[in-house]
Parts: C-alpha cells; sequence; structure tokens
C-alpha cells in the first residue's frame, strides 16, 4: 500500500511539473524574467544564449548583480575602484549584445569575494524586495554547482543559497512585512526556477542555442578583462589573433546534446519540505 502511495505521489508531483513546464523555456513570450548572478559575467557565460532567446521573444529579462567584482585582475597596478568601474561598463555592453537594457540590470552593491559576510537578514530582505518587485514569471539563478564551486567560489555559493532564501521568503507575508507596510511590496510566489552552473548529475534541463551561440560568443569576449591578456595587464580592446583564439576555446568549452550547444540548466517549480 506504501509502495502504490509514493507511486501516485510521485506521478502528482511529475504531472504537475510537465504542466508548470508546457511552454519551454527558451520558447517563452511576453514573460518577466528575473536573473540573479553573482558577478557580472556569469550570468553571460552559464545562460548568455537563453538570455538572448527570452530577450529575442519579447520578455522582459533583468539582471539582479550582487557584487561588483572588483578584484579578480592579476595586474599590479590595477585597483578595486577602477576595476569595478571597468566590470560595470563590460557588463552593460555584454548585456545589451543579448538585448538586455541597461536600466533593466540591478547592481545589489557588494564587494567581490565579500558577499558572505554582508549582514544578515539584510541580504536575504533584499534579494526578497527585489522579487516582490519584479515579481518574475521565470527566475534564473546561479546553482551551487560542481564540488569545486561549493568550495573554492563563495559568492556564487552564497548567492545560490540566499537566493532560495529569499525565493521561500518572498511568498509568506510575515517575512519583512515593512515592505508591504511601506513599499506597497505584497508576497510573491515564484512560479518557475532555473539554475545555471548545475553540477552535471544534477542537471535536468538543456536550452539549444545554435541561433545564438554568435551572440553568446561575442556577449561573452565584451567582457575583455574577465580574459587573457587583459586580466593579467589591463587593456581595453582585443589584439585580433588573441579574440579568434578565445573565440575558439568558447566554442570548444560550451557544452554540447547531439553536437549541438547547450546551456544546462536545474529546473524546480518549488522545493520540497519533509
Amino acid at each position: 500500500m506504501l509502495k502504490k502511495l509514493i507511486a501516485v505521489a510521485m506521478f502528482a508531483v511529475c504531472a504537475c511539473a510537465a504542466m508548470a513546464q508546457a511552454v519551454r523555456l527558451e520558447q517563452m513570450h511576453d514573460k518577466v524574467v528575473l536573473v540573479f548572478t553573482p558577478h557580472p559575467d556569469d550570468e553571460v557565460f552559464g545562460a548568455g544564449g537563453t538570455i538572448a532567446l527570452l530577450n529575442k521573444h519579447h520578455n522582459k529579462v533583468y539582471i539582479a548583480i550582487y557584487t561588483n567584482d572588483d578584484k579578480g585582475s592579476y595586474d599590479p597596478e590595477m585597483t578595486r575602484e577602477r576595476l569595478a568601474v571597468i566590470r560595470r561598463a563590460e557588463e552593460e555592453k555584454s548585456e545589451a549584445i543579448l538585448g538586455t537594457p541597461k536600466e533593466n540590470l540591478i547592481w545589489m552593491g557588494y564587494d567581490d569575494g565579500m558577499l558572505e559576510y554582508a549582514p544578515q537578514p539584510h541580504l536575504v530582505e533584499q534579494t526578497t524586495e527585489i522579487i516582490r518587485r519584479i515579481r518574475p514569471d521565470v527566475l534564473l539563478s546561479v546553482d551551487p554547482g560542481e564540488w569545486y564551486t561549493r568550495w573554492h567560489k563563495t559568492d556564487h555559493r552564497m548567492a545560490a543559497m540566499n537566493t532560495v532564501d529569499a525565493v521561500r521568503a518572498a511568498e509568506f507575508a510575515l517575512y519583512f512585512p515593512n515592505q508591504r507596510l511601506q513599499l506597497g511590496l505584497q508576497p510573491y510566489k515564484v512560479p518557475e526556477m532555473y539554475f545555471f552552473y548545475p553540477a552535471e548529475n544534477e542537471a535536468n534541463y538543456f536550452v539549444p542555442i545554435d541561433e545564438v551561440m554568435e551572440q553568446k560568443k561575442n556577449s561573452a569576449t565584451a567582457q575583455v578583462s574577465q580574459f587573457d591578456p587583459a586580466e593579467q595587464k589591463y587593456r581595453p580592446d582585443w589584439d585580433a589573433k588573441d579574440l579568434k583564439a578565445t573565440e575558439e576555446d568558447l566554442q570548444k568549452m560550451q557544452p554540447k546534446k547531439d553536437g549541438h550547444p547547450v546551456e544546462a540548466f536545474r529546473y524546480a517549480t518549488e522545493f520540497n519540505e519533509e
């Protein structure tokens, strides 16, 4: 009897997920999409093709960027202040190539590598406010990912966990009631979530990006300071030879299924409570 009940429950969960996912992510039109990214570049590398497709199909895409990425340079003459300005300009250019307007970028303002030490519960409250304000039909966010990322990428794991905490908080009125009283923001339950950079064994959704692969490469290489030689000694533009080599590397590194470039996600409609 127990096995039968479990089977029925599993069937119901699968059926609900299938109904919720009746329209594939990359085929959605006229929806509101909210993307959370640890640094200005992660959403491009992890979901840039998908973002390009969403913009192409007239969805309204917002990008919430946790940190200013002000430390990732080996250039001994670089300063944190200068690097933050560079990263911001590159992100705006990069997202513009994907079709996301500058005014849809939300800068949360944390320093690189310090997200884990941000005041709590302020970080969850800030993220909850963004969710309640934007009220997305679909939310994309970074996944804790592979073990290397979980142990060594502090901003990644913190952004992943904090976003999930905020998704849960956003739907309950008793979390941060000041947002309703002072800002007029009502509770909101996120219908669908897609997490990029998943561990390989946890990826359960793949978006084909053949038609926008070139667009994704152009968007990625707009982040000049993230690549050599500019990462070692900053320069604002590319040498033609270096650019070609980087584009070839990006093409090779892009995950593929059946020979076609794809972006991998962990898809969820809600979280299990036991």
